[in-house]
């Protein structure tokens, strides 16, 4: 993942750049499913897809911002969680997920390396999911 700014604004955005001469026909189908699905949800605790750019070598899917990391490294960090913190992380978890799966979207891939914390000042409450390459339409 790369950063970028927009210069009118100065809102800060995730890039995530895929090289095409890398991609199979598969990963090719699997990006432009991903791009399918983030284009058709709108949730506060999925990752927002903003825009989408194309050269003749990549493919830039520009993203919400997510400065708290991953799940994963706070649980690495912090080891313990208090009840009311894992509570509020799984209640995003559940209602993204629920979310999802009424608009017929299966992510296949939750794992604490695809929940990222919005930022570090809201914890555990501001997790969103990512990464959709896995997902499938029903």
């Amino acid at each position: 993942m790369k950063r970028c700014k927009l210069r009118s604004t100065g809102e800060r955005f995730a890039v995530k750049v895929l090289s095409k001469r890398k991609m199979t026909p598969q990963d090719v189908a699997a990006m432009e499913t991903e791009i399918e699905i983030l284009k058709q949800v709108d949730h506060p605790n999925i990752v927002k897809l903003r825009d989408v750019f194309e050269d003749e070598k990549h493919w830039c899917l520009v993203m919400e911002l997510c400065t708290g990391g991953e799940l994963f490294e706070q649980i690495m960090l912090k080891e313990k969680f208090s009840e009311m913190e894992v509570r509020e992380a799984m209640r995003a978890i559940i209602d993204a997920i629920s979310y999802c799966h009424e608009k017929g979207i299966l992510h296949r891939d939750i794992k604490p390396e695809n929940l990222l914390l919005q930022n570090k000042e809201f914890g555990l409450a501001s997790l969103k999911i990512a990464d959709f390459g896995l997902a499938r339409l029903l």
